[in-house]
C-alpha cells in the first residue's frame, strides 16, 4: 500500500531525528541554572561599558533607558549609538543623560556597503568605549533590563571563567497571533541547539542572543570587534561562534529573571522580522542550515499533522502496524512539544496579553514556524529595521 510505504519512509527519518532531539533535551536538567539579580561588589567599580544601538526606537526605548539607569556602579558608561533617527530617540537619550551622566549619545558614521547596520553601530560603540572597562555589554533598545542584571553577568563570568555570556530573556507577549506564533518560533531554537543554559555545544553549534551580549573587552578586541559579523543578519551568533572557535569560554544562559523584551507587535511583524533571521544561515554552512531544517520538519513541523491525518484510522481500529507505529511516534513528539510549552512558559510573560490562553495552543503553529524557516533559508534580507540592503 502506497500510504504505508510513505509512512515507513517517514518513520525511518523520524526515528533518528527523535533520538537526536531527546539527546539534546535530556541535557536540560543539568543545564546552568537561570541567573538571579546580584548586588555589585567594590572591585567591580566601572568594569562595564554598555552600548545600545538605536534607529527610530522612540516608541520602546524608555523602558530600556530606565532599566539601564537602575544598574549600579559596575557600569562605567552607557553609550547610545544612534544611526540618525528621525523620531524622538535622541531627545529621550538627552533627557536620560540629564538624570544620569553615564549616558552618552553618539552617532555612527555613514553605513559602509559591506556592513549591516546593527553590527556597524555596535562596532562604533565598542571603539568609542572606555579602555578601562574590562567588559562590553551590547543591549538592544527593545529590552527592559532589571535591577541587578549587570552585576549578575559580572559575578557569573568571573566565577565561571566565561569570556562571553548572552542571555535568553523573558518575552513580553500581548496579542493573539503572537501568542500562537512566537512560542513555535522560539522552540525551533530549542530543538536545534538545546535549552538556554546548555554550555557544551561545539563552537559551530553555539547559540547567542545579541539583545544582551556581554563580552570581555580583550576577547572582543582579539577578533576585531564586530568586524567578523559585519555582513551578518544574525551578528550575535556569528560573533559568538567566531569567539568560541578561538578557544574562549562562551555561554548562552537563562536570563528571564534579569531581562524582559518586547520584540515585535503582533504575529505579522513577528513573522516578518524575527522569521527572516531565525534560520541563522549567516552563521552556519548550508549543510547545517538545511540539516537543522530537516530535523525541525521531522520532529516539530510534521507530527501534529501526521497525528491528525491518522487519527481516524486509529479510532476505527483498521490501522496497519506501520500506521500504528507512525501514529505512536508522532503522538510522542506532540507530547514532547506540549511538555516544552510548559518548560518555556516562564520565558513568556503573558500578564498583559489578551486571550493569554492561546499560548497553550502554540503547538498548532509549529508547521507554520517550520515553513517560515524554510522560506527564510531561501532568501537574503533586503530590508532590516528601516534600512534597505542590496541583494546577494
Amino acid at each position: 500500500m502506497i500510504r504505508d510505504a510513505l509512512l515507513l519512509v517517514l518513520l525511518l527519518a523520524q526515528l533518528p531525528a527523535t533520538a537526536l532531539l531527546l539527546s539534546r533535551l535530556l541535557r536540560g536538567p543539568s543545564r546552568y541554572p537561570p541567573l538571579q539579580p546580584k548586588t555589585p561588589t567594590p572591585e567591580q567599580l566601572g568594569a562595564v561599558s554598555v552600548v545600545v544601538p538605536t534607529l527610530n526606537e522612540a516608541e520602546r526605548l524608555t523602558p530600556c533607558l530606565d532599566g539601564l539607569s537602575r544598574q549600579s556602579y559596575e557600569v562605567r558608561e552607557i553609550l547610545v549609538v544612534d544611526s540618525y533617527s528621525t523620531d524622538r530617540t535622541p531627545e529621550l537619550v538627552k533627557t536620560a543623560q540629564e538624570a544620569d551622566p553615564r549616558f552618552r549619545l553618539l552617532n555612527d558614521d555613514p553605513l559602509p556597503k559591506d556592513w549591516v547596520g546593527r553590527p556597524w553601530a555596535l562596532q562604533h560603540g565598542f571603539l568609542s568605549s572606555a579602555e578601562k572597562s574590562d567588559w562590553v555589554l551590547g543591549i538592544d533598545a527593545d529590552t527592559q533590563p532589571q535591577p541587578g542584571l549587570v552585576a549578575s553577568l559580572l559575578e557569573t563570568a568571573q566565577r565561571e571563567g566565561y569570556d562571553l555570556i548572552s542571555l535568553a530573556p523573558q518575552f513580553l507577549l500581548k496579542y493573539p497571533g503572537e501568542l500562537l506564533l512566537h512560542p513555535a518560533l522560539l522552540l525551533t531554537l530549542v530543538y536545534r541547539f538545546g535549552p538556554a543554559g546548555e554550555t557544551g555545544n561545539r563552537p559551530d553549534r553555539v547559540m547567542a542572543n545579541g539583545q544582551c551580549f556581554f563580552c570581555r573587552r580583550s576577547q572582543l578586541a582579539q577578533v576585531g570587534g564586530y568586524t567578523v559579523a559585519r555582513r551578518s543578519f544574525c551578528d550575535d551568533v556569528t560573533l559568538a561562534r567566531a569567539i568560541a572557535a578561538q578557544g574562549a569560554k562562551v555561554a548562552f544562559l537563562d536570563g528571564a529573571n534579569l531581562l524582559k523584551v518586547r520584540m515585535y507587535e503582533g504575529a505579522a511583524e513577528t513573522w516578518r522580522e524575527w522569521g527572516r533571521s531565525l534560520d541563522l544561515k549567516d552563521a552556519a554552512s548550508p549543510g547545517q542550515v538545511w540539516g537543522d531544517w530537516l530535523l525541525l520538519l521531522a520532529v516539530q513541523g510534521l507530527p501534529i499533522l501526521i497525528v491528525l491525518l491518522l487519527l481516524s484510522d486509529i479510532i476505527s481500529g483498521g490501522s496497519t502496524p506501520v500506521v500504528l507505529a507512525a501514529f505512536s511516534l508522532n503522538v510522542l513528539l506532540v507530547l514532547i512539544r506540549v511538555g516544552l510549552t510548559f518548560a518555556i512558559s516562564p520565558s513568556c510573560d503573558r500578564t498583559h496579553a489578551s486571550s493569554a490562553w492561546l499560548f497553550w495552543l502554540s503547538p498548532l503553529a509549529d508547521p507554520i514556524a517550520v515553513l517560515r524557516l524554510f522560506l527564510s533559508s531561501l532568501q537574503t534580507p533586503t530590508q532590516w529595521r528601516g534600512r534597505s540592503y542590496g541583494k546577494g
